[in-house]
């Protein structure tokens, strides 16, 4: 039975971010409507972060400032979910270790040097472009914020296709690893494609071109990293999606703040 779209929305949403929602089903089906939904909180965190960094510019704060309260405001709307599970990945693949030894690093609650330089590059890079783009312009730094926040969640809706299994049997990857269909996803792509060129061309034509060139460029690097997990690991886990979604979010707006 499918389940109604607002279970998909709940599971969504009470898995990919803080907000006070409740999930109702926590069974194959509604994953499936979660992760299919997990661009919608993209576009919701996206939203909120870039208002927090388009007030700080209000108030005459620079350009900096506001692109770190935009960086960090995701960060605490998923209570650094994602970024921790960048950290646990970049753990994981540095330690050169079989899968089993590399994912019980994983597990651990400790931060390991490969974690901490992969958290500091990727929000460094990531502070750098939106402080760049609201420098030049306001509107491209709030587009850039929502366009790579939906981005990244778009990867965790391709990395839960149909053909990728769970690296462990327990925990939210395998809860949600393989409960996509491929035509859901490429469909989801597309729709989140179309969206992010719609939010450009707002700006102008190059805008356009770029939020398109930013989703195709998120999409496949995280898809490199995705295929890299899946060999070293055997699959996916919690961590590993986290890793994807701060990878597809960096990459789109380091394409974003590109002047060409």
């Amino acid at each position: 039975m499918t389940p109604p779209p607002l279970d998909g929305l709940r599971f969504a949403f009470g898995t990919l971010s803080v907000l006070p929602v409740k999930v109702t089903r926590w069974d194959r089906e509604a994953a499936r409507g979660g992760m299919l939904c997990a661009p919608l909180v993209g576009v919701a965190l996206g939203c909120v972060s870039a208002a927090v960094g388009l007030l700080l510019l209000l108030l005459g704060s620079s350009a900096l400032l506001a692109a770190v309260a935009t960086v960090a405001a995701p960060a605490v709307l998923t209570r650094g979910l994602h970024l921790d599970g960048l950290a646990d990945t970049a753990d994981g693949l540095g330690s050169g270790k079989p899968a089993e030894d590399a994912l019980r690093i994983m597990k651990q609650s400790d931060i390991g040097p490969f974690g901490v330089i992969a958290l500091v590059l990727v929000l460094l890079a990531q502070v750098a472009a939106l402080s760049q783009m609201y420098a030049g312009s306001w509107a491209r730094g709030a587009t850039a914020a929502v366009v790579s926040a939906t981005a990244a969640r778009l990867a965790l809706t391709l990395a839960a296709r149909t053909g990728v299994p769970p690296a462990r049997p327990e925990g939210l990857g395998a809860a949600v690893a393989g409960v996509v269909p491929v035509r859901g996803a490429v469909l989801t792509a597309a729709a989140v494609t179309l969206g992010a060129a719609g939010a450009g061309a707002l700006l102008g034509s190059y805008d356009m071109v770029r939020a398109v060139l930013a989703v195709a460029a998120a999409v496949g690097v995280a898809e490199l990293l995705l295929r890299h997990c899946t060999r070293r690991f055997g699959g996916v886990t919690g961590d590993v999606f986290g890793g994807l979604a701060e990878t597809a979010a960096t990459t789109a707006l380091v394409v974003l703040s590109m002047n060409f």
